[in-house]
């Protein structure tokens, strides 16, 4: 993809994207329409809802609650279970939309049966959920361990031939373990990060307003924490980063690109600035590059 005479593609394990910007996992990525809607716009992929084995309700409301820095949510991975979104896969890639397929299980097995029905569709790749924030069978008991992350990437990646990004969580003391730790289980590139774990309470009701109590906050309140985090990452591993974590402009884009990221997920951007966030975004990277004389993205070299 060219804007003003620039290259913005960029390819990440072997997944060639026209341009970096992807539609992040999280509530617009549930139905074909919506992941459509997203490359219309300018998104170069979609990454799916977290997609599980079985339907999942997930938790009652209020979910999600809004904050002066982001939003703040509390879902409990509600899907309608890999075969009903399988249907969805397929629609889009009639359409030849690249898919990610975001899944999570609650075993290694469990991850593998999704990982394989999901391959089955279509899906060019998959983004191992490790690191929900409120569910602690995914987020706690594996995201935070390096052994349960090591075992559920190397179970998934011996079985399927698409790429395998595993997706981090930021509510550990060291990320760059967990990492390292994917990295040698085989895994093809990370997302970094989910969502930060966060509370709100009622000061007149006297009790936490999500249901859950605690979920995950998400905005432009968390964007530094993944810089640091990509940053950290890309020091310590080999594989591609796509950065993801409160970005609403480009600005923030080149920033997350710059701490070593190779492309960039947006999710919560989307209801600051609507689907048009995509395209601004590119936009505003050609701009960067053509200022810097650069002609490529791939001409735009991390700091050190």
């Amino acid at each position: 993809m060219k804007i003003l005479d620039v290259d913005l593609s960029v390819e990440i394990s072997g997944l060639r994207l026209k341009n970096p910007t992807l539609l992040a996992s999280g509530i617009v990525g549930t139905t074909y329409e919506l992941m459509k809607k997203c490359v219309k716009a300018g998104a170069s992929a979609v990454v799916t809802k977290s997609i599980g084995l079985k339907a999942r309700k997930g938790f009652p409301n209020p979910t999600i609650v809004g904050t002066s820095c982001g939003l703040i949510n509390a879902l409990g991975l509600p899907n309608p279970g890999v075969k009903e979104m399988s249907k969805e896969i397929r629609k889009l890639k009639k359409d030849g939309i690249t898919v990610i397929a975001s899944i999570y299980g609650f075993s290694p097995s469990e991850y593998v049966e999704v990982a394989k029905s999901v391959e089955e569709a279509g899906a060019d790749a998959l983004e191992l959920n490790i690191s929900c924030p409120h569910v602690k069978e995914v987020g706690v008991e594996i995201g935070q361990n390096p052994k349960a992350a090591y075992e559920v990437t190397s179970s998934v990646k011996s079985k399927v031939n698409i790429p395998v990004i595993v997706k981090l969580t930021p509510n550990v003391t060291d990320i760059i373990s967990i990492a390292k730790s994917v990295e040698e289980a085989g895994a093809d590139a990370l997302t970094a990060i989910n969502t930060v774990r966060a509370m709100v309470i009622d000061i007149d009701l006297k009790m936490p307003i999500l249901a859950a109590k605690i979920g995950g906050l998400s905005g432009p309140a968390i964007k530094p924490i993944a810089i640091r985090c990509v940053y950290e990452i890309h020091k310590n591993v080999k594989i591609p980063i796509i950065g993801c974590g409160g970005i609403i402009n480009w600005q923030d884009a080149i920033e997350m690109l710059l701490a070593g990221a190779s492309a960039i997920q947006i999710g919560t951007g989307i209801l600051y600035k609507g689907f048009k966030i995509f395209k601004e975004i590119n936009h505003g990277i050609a701009n960067y590059l053509k200022n810097n004389n650069l002609k490529s993205i791939k001409d735009l070299k991390p700091i050190e």
